[in-house]
């Protein structure tokens, strides 16, 4: 059976804000409130972070989840929560943050087979004139579709 891949929330800025070198997914270690508000699509990922601790362990920081309205026992919104990856990709990631000096940015939650997993880039912050140069190509994209609808349009 095919993974169904539902996209809960999506990290739009980080797009713009960084240069994503590689990526990858990762799970997350949640309480059941938190499923159920990521299942409501309460969730932000607009300025969470990454880091590899002392121990070797992947936390996310400053993610938001909001608490969920009928449970008993809630969570904190901006708690620090593990991350579950492969002791491979572990070390890879180890390897680029400190020798390198990239960062790990979330770039989206999503659920696959039911699970909450964190789709996590590899980054490298971008210069202003790099961030002029994706608004300009952004731009020209957008025209170049504009005309090709109106040519079409123009032909019918």
């Amino acid at each position: 059976m095919k993974d169904d891949k539902k996209i809960i929330a999506r990290n739009r800025k980080a797009r713009y804000e960084y240069e994503i070198l590689d990526s990858m997914e990762v799970g997350l270690v949640l309480r059941g409130s938190e499923i159920k508000s990521i299942r409501d699509g309460k969730v932000s990922l607009v300025g969470a972070y990454a880091s590899l601790d002392d121990n070797g362990e992947l936390w996310v920081h400053q993610m938001h989840i909001a608490e969920y309205d009928q449970a008993r026992d809630n969570h904190e919104p901006y708690r620090d929560r593990k991350l579950l990856a492969h002791r491979r990709q572990l070390k890879k990631i180890g390897r680029m943050i400190r020798e390198k000096g990239y960062t790990l940015i979330p770039l989206d939650i999503h659920l696959t087979s039911g699970r909450a997993k964190l789709e996590l880039g590899i980054c490298r912050g971008k210069k202003q004139y790099d961030k002029r140069r994706s608004i300009a190509e952004r731009d020209n994209e957008r025209n170049v579709r504009t005309e090709m609808k109106r040519a079409l349009r123009g032909n019918d």
